[in-house]
């Protein structure tokens, strides 16, 4: 690599899809397909990472919802507690070395408590193959001279 160290404030989304733990979890489902996310976090109202929910979450509360026509959850009810986040600061290395096991795929980006954005193995990987690009331009020119 070539340069300053990139960290997750370089490649990460400002534009955050988030829910509140009382959305309907129709709507949460709706919402995640229209965005085609996978998952997005639970804030409270000061913006603070409560929770994530995924997919994975909705899909027992939709399965009820298509068989039993019964949908009474919220965000709140089936969203994970427990969120891995990651600061701005941190290393793309670092990072890609959680994404490259099985962790999740999506991580909210926290700063001082609050969402300031979001970041995903797709971020990710463009960044270090756009590095990577660049690494070998530099390398093809270095040769040309």
């Amino acid at each position: 690599m070539v340069g300053r160290t990139m960290v997750v404030s370089d490649c990460m989304s400002r534009k955050v899809v988030s829910f509140d733990v009382r959305d309907d979890v129709g709507d949460v489902v709706a919402t995640l397909l229209e965005n085609k996310i996978t998952g997005a976090p639970v804030l409270d109202k000061d913006r603070n990472v409560i929770g994530f929910i995924s997919e994975q979450d909705c899909i027992k509360e939709m399965l009820n919802t298509a068989f039993y026509c019964d949908l009474t959850a919220n965000a709140g009810d089936v969203m994970t507690h427990e969120v891995l986040t990651v600061h701005p600061g941190m290393p793309i290395a670092e990072l890609a070395e959680l994404l490259s096991s099985a962790k999740p795929r999506v991580y909210p980006v926290v700063d001082e408590g609050r969402l300031v954005g979001i970041i995903n193995r797709s971020d990710v990987l463009q960044e270090l193959y756009d590095a990577s690009v660049r690494c070998h331009h530099l390398t093809d020119q270095k040769t040309a001279l």
